[in-house]
């Protein structure tokens, strides 16, 4: 083993590895929002890998266990060398670390381990591992459960094996069955990227007819202009809303698992329009609250990474709605103040105020904040 260790641990093997995770994760990270969990061989290779990491990415990279977006799980003493004794910490700051890592909105994306972590560990956004160390049985299995944790449109894990582990794998899902074990514990990434291809020709039938290349090559407003159009060629299909909602979740999922396969790639803009629209479709109805998860998901469907700013965009006229009238902002509704300044308190000035029409109450209801502040502050 120690001989395998010096192989795998060798310093040009190390920076493609490196090269291999930083160019993989962000590509993930286009797919999906979550972590990533390298395991390493050794001590030695967590710290030299890391090293190699932060080099191709900088920014990663702060020595306050309270922030940065990589670090190093391991236990030492200071006998270790020198360079190590950054990355070993005692249990209260590595219970600080796991709940950062737990924390799918916390900056701290992905950890090199060797032992720790792998079992007993529940960090539900965890949705990659790197796997560059003899693995088998039931360590094995228990280091892929890391990654299968059920967590919002997280379709699945995936495991990057930089070894060779397939007849491991094999060996311990066949131990897992014979336990009595049930279900497919894993599947290969060309089966994902299979299933992508038919569920993207699911969608791209249902918006057969509809020209959306303007998506990639227009402007800004011509993109925006483009959902409205697109929304009203899915409704006026049979059962177009449902069948299209669920064609593009499940699209989504085997997208996700599938990246950064070429074909992938190949499709993610079109993948990115049909997740924009299908944000648009499933609109809440009035009253029916959604949960925080799915308001961050239609967000950062909306906000796609294909769609890059290009300068300001009249939202109102892109979506082909009458711009509100604002008029109680001018200076002619000025004088309303002055009855704060007889007495009257700036709550009660704003609730007794004239009604506005249907069409003024998005401006008056914003501003009264301001309103409030200027009265408040004499």
């Amino acid at each position: 083993m120690a001989q395998l260790e010096v192989v795998v641990g060798s310093d040009k093997r190390l920076r493609l590895i490196a090269e291999d995770i930083v160019n993989h994760f962000e590509e993930r990270l286009k797919a999906i929002e979550g972590k990533a969990m390298v395991v390493c061989m050794s001590r030695r290779i967590c710290v030299e890998l890391h090293r190699e990491i932060v080099a191709l990415r900088p920014a990663w990279k702060e020595d306050d266990d309270a922030h940065g977006a990589i670090k190093v799980v391991m236990t030492g003493s200071a006998s270790d060398p020198l360079d190590w004794q950054t990355h070993i910490r005692n249990k209260p700051r590595r219970e600080a670390l796991a709940s950062r890592f737990r924390d799918p909105k916390d900056q701290l994306r992905i950890v090199l381990v060797r032992d720790m972590w792998l079992t007993g560990f529940d960090a539900p956004s965890l949705h990659t591992m790197y796997v560059d160390k003899p693995m088998r049985g039931h360590g094995l299995m228990q280091a892929i459960a890391r990654v299968n944790r059920v967590f919002r449109d997280k379709p699945g894990g995936l495991v990057v094996d930089y070894l060779g582990l397939a007849q491991e794998l094999k060996q311990a899902l066949v131990t897992y069955t014979e336990s009595g074990g049930t279900g497919r514990t894993a599947i290969d990434q060309s089966e994902a990227a299979a299933l992508m291809e038919e569920k993207y020709e699911v969608c791209a039938g249902l918006m057969h007819g509809f020209d959306w290349s303007k998506w990639v090559t227009g402007s800004p407003v011509e993109r925006l202009g483009l959902l409205p159009s697109a929304q009203e060629h899915v409704l006026a299909q049979p059962d177009g809303k449902d069948r299209f909602l669920q064609a593009v979740r499940e699209l989504s999922q085997a997208f996700a698992l599938a990246v950064p396969n070429e074909r992938a790639l190949e499709i993610r803009d079109d993948v990115a329009f049909f997740q924009a629209v299908r944000s648009v479709l499933a609109k809440r109805a009035p009253g029916q609250s959604r949960p925080e998860e799915d308001l961050d998901l239609a967000v950062r469907q909306i906000v796609s990474r294909a769609v890059a700013p290009e300068g300001v965009v009249d939202i109102f006229a892109a979506a082909g709605l009458k711009k509100p009238d604002i008029s109680i902002l001018s200076r002619s509704s000025w004088p309303r103040c002055d009855r704060c300044r007889s007495g009257i308190s700036p709550s009660s000035c704003f609730e007794n105020s004239s009604p506005a029409s249907s069409q003024n109450v998005g401006a008056r209801m914003w501003s009264k904040p301001a309103h409030l502040r200027k009265c408040s502050s004499r």
